[in-house]
Formats: structure tokens, sequence, C-alpha cells
């Protein structure tokens, strides 16, 4: 009796070291302008040829300005490292979806929506939240430089095995309760390294209703768990999805892939290194208060009293005091984006709220796609004019203010409610304060300016 993590993984191992770890067949490496050139000098000062481009995606996402993206990047490292991604790409024949592509976006958003993304894969890149593509039924992780050069040489890692571990979240979600929030609740409730050496899997009720962009998220911050990856059980959902994308496999090709990833999901029986449950209906809209993702409450809860001097060092950068409740946090920012919540739906969800509401006027409201697509769909599906009446300012895609590696960088000592995936020190900017939500209550405020209690909320 297998586990899905057991199942998908196995069926990549090349080879085994004798007591040792093994070696991993790499279906698919998902490359930006950040982690590979260090990776692609070290091939060409050793004289070797990337194995298999065609089993390489490439992107511009982290450097990318969301202004303006027709005129050459202002700040230097950021147009040397666009630039040095073009090169590499043209010099090894792989194919780049740099900016003016059609397809160009976050790597982990553009990937699913082209159907590149698929059930049973092992997919890695040079990124911590390629765990993001674990909603799919896949093993998917980050993997550093050093290894980025590995996968480019060969298309296999030599790995140790995870253990397994799985969380089960039954019942039924309250109200305006996003896939964040159920994400945030369950890291507020096992830590930040509960995950620490497993692999995830997501399994219940709440999961098995739970639309591809919102399973998407959850898995996007396994790694904010501390876990590996994360992985949920290819279903209706998954095929659904996939099916007739770009890149989906056609005709016959669909239905024997289809019939494989059927088998994807845990035998009855199968054991776990380690479980959690929990119950949907103790779920609430959820903020984070501190500087890492497990220091998350409601937004009906008070921030709580430091627990040790990690704790208190977070709540002084944050400039917050036990007791505090979060609807006297000095809002100012808003960004709706990255690649834990820039999909279609976050920002439907986002604009069936705005939708005849103007924005508060101490609020900078930053909406920023996750990819041209979801762009697209933004404008065709007349939402860039609700935000607009609004007072949102739509940008272009990119990485944006998840982590400030282009000009869109909040003020130090500014709050920002955020969408994204991290709330470290100077995450968004040199001493800017990160308060992490779902994309509806990230909206709220914005109309609201200010964290307004669940019960309040219209």
């Amino acid at each position: 009796m297998k586990t899905l993590f057991d199942k998908v993984w196995d069926a990549h191992v090349v080879d085994t070291v004798p007591n040792g770890p093994q070696i991993i067949y790499i279906d698919k490496h998902l490359i930006h302008e950040v982690t590979s050139p260090q990776a692609f000098a070290e091939l060409e000062s050793r004289d070797l040829e990337i194995f298999r481009t065609k089993q390489i995606v490439a992107t511009a996402d982290h450097n990318v300005p969301t202004l303006q993206q027709e005129l050459p990047i202002r700040d230097e490292l950021s147009r040397t490292q666009v630039q040095q991604l073009t090169e590499n790409c043209k010099k090894n024949n792989i194919e780049l979806y740099g900016l003016g592509h059609q397809y160009q976006g976050i790597v982990h958003i553009i990937a699913p929506e082209l159907g590149v993304t698929q059930p049973g894969m092992s997919i890695v890149c040079g990124d911590s939240h390629t765990s993001t593509h674990g909603a799919f039924g896949s093993i998917a992780f980050g993997i550093g430089t050093s290894q980025v050069a590995q996968v480019f040489a060969s298309q296999c890692l030599l790995l140790n095995k995870p253990k397994s571990m799985r969380v089960t979240v039954n019942g039924k979600l309250n109200p305006e309760v996003q896939p964040k929030d159920v994400i945030l609740y369950i890291i507020s409730k096992t830590g930040t390294d509960a995950g620490t050496g497993y692999f995830c899997e997501y399994a219940g009720e709440v999961f098995e209703n739970m639309s591809m962009e919102g399973r998407m998220t959850v898995c996007n911050m396994s790694i904010e768990m501390g876990a590996r990856g994360g992985m949920i059980a290819p279903d209706e959902t998954t095929f659904n999805y996939v099916k007739g994308r770009q890149f989906a496999p056609k005709g016959e090709e669909w239905e024997e892939k289809l019939a494989y990833w059927k088998t994807l999901k845990t035998d009855e029986g199968a054991i776990f290194d380690a479980e959690f449950t929990f119950d949907a209906a103790d779920i609430q809209p959820m903020i984070t208060y501190g500087t890492n993702p497990g220091m998350g409450i409601s937004v009906n809860q008070s921030v709580p009293t430091p627990q040790n001097e990690s704790e208190e060092k977070a709540l002084k950068y944050m400039g917050l005091n036990a007791g505090q409740s979060p609807s006297e946090i000095k809002v100012n920012y808003v960004f709706i984006g990255s690649c834990t919540n820039a999909r279609i739906e976050d920002f439907r969800s986002a604009a069936d709220y705005v939708k005849g509401k103007k924005k508060a006027e101490n609020i900078t409201a930053w909406l920023v796609p996750g990819s041209q697509q979801v762009a697209k769909q933004i404008y065709e599906e007349g939402l860039d004019k609700i935000f607009n009446e609004a007072g949102f300012q739509i940008r272009q895609p990119g990485c944006s203010a998840c982590l400030a590696m282009n000009d869109d960088k909040i003020p130090e000592g500014e709050y920002c409610v955020s969408t994204s995936n991290r709330n470290f020190e100077g995450r968004q900017g040199q001493g800017a304060r990160t308060i992490l939500a779902s994309p509806l209550t990230a909206a709220k405020v914005a109309v609201e300016g200010k964290i307004v209690g669940y019960q309040n909320l219209n």
C-alpha cells in the first residue's frame, strides 16, 4: 500500500545508491532570471551541454517592472539578469517567455495555465514555491543553483527520499473563508517547521471541494510549513482544468495519460510518517501579525502575548503590541498578486467585493496579475473597469511587491496587507511590515481602510 507521494516518487527513481540517496528523473525544469545564470555559467566552465532543452520552461518574473514593460528596465541589476537569461536561452536553444511574450508571467502561474504542469510529474525550479505544482498530484519542489546545473546536465537529481505527512481538513468552510485562510490557519497551528523533512499530502472534504486555483494556493505555501513540497490527489477537477490547455496532451495521448492519472491516489490503509487533522468550521479569515507565516490569527483575534525572544523581536519589528486589535493597525498599502494569489479566480473574488465601492483614501492598492494570460482575462471580463472605478491600480505581470526585487517596494515602516507568501523582515522592502491575507480580506482592507473583524464584514 502506497501513499500518493510514494507512487509518484517511486515512478521517477532511476537508480538507488545502496543505503543512500536515489537518482530521480525530472520531467519539467522551470527556470527564471534569478537562479539560472550561475548554473548556465557552471556548465559552460565545465564544457557541458544542456541534456534536454525541451524539458525546460523559461520566463522572466522576479526582476521585471510592472509598469512600462515595453521600455528598458531601469534598475541595472534587474536589467542585467533579464538580459543574461535571454542570452543563455538563445545560446542553448531554450524557448523563453520573456517580456513582450504572450505567455510571460510568474513561473508558477504560467506552467499550470499553459498545461505544462500535469499530474504524476516531477517538477523542479530554483525557487522555493515550486511546491505550487503539487496541486496537480505532482512532486514539485525548489532546488539550489548547483542542483539547477545538475538538472541542466543530466535531467536528474541525487536526493534522499523525504518522509510523508498528511494534513486532513473535513467539514464545510465558513462563508468568505478562502484557500489562503485555510493554509494560513494550518501553518498557525502546526508552526513553520512541522513539515521539515516531509512531503505533505492535503486530504479531506475541504481540498476535494476546492478549485485548482485554490489548491495551488495551498500547495504554494507548503514550504512555509517547512515541507519539501505539498500534494493533492488529482481528480475530475484536476483533469477538467488541464484538458484543452496549450501544452496538455491531446487525443489518444490524453486518454492514455488520463488512465494513469486516475491511479494517482493514496491507497486505503497506507501509512504516513506524520498526520494532522483540522475542522473546517474552526477556520475564519486569517492575517499574520509577525515576521513568519506561522504567526497568524483570525481577523477577530487580538495580537497575542509573545512567548519567546524571537516573538518579542517580531512584534518590535512590526510595531505591534500584545492585545492590540487588528483594526488598530494603520495599514496604508494593499497588494494583490504573487505566485500565491495572482490567478484570475483571485481577482474575480476581489472584484465581486469591490464592485460599486471606492478604495479608502489612505490606501494605495496594487493589483498585479500573475501572467499576461491573467491580465488578458481581467480586461476581457471587465474586471479592470470595476477596479479602476474603485481607485485600484492594475499593473503588469511579475512577482512585484511580493519580494521587492523590482521597483515595487513598500516604504519603510509602512504596513501592507499582502496576498503573497512571506512576511519576513524586509521582504517587501527595507523596513516594510507585511501582513499576509487572502485576496478577499485584502480587498476589504482596501475599501474599509483598515482590517475589520469577521462579524462586521458585509
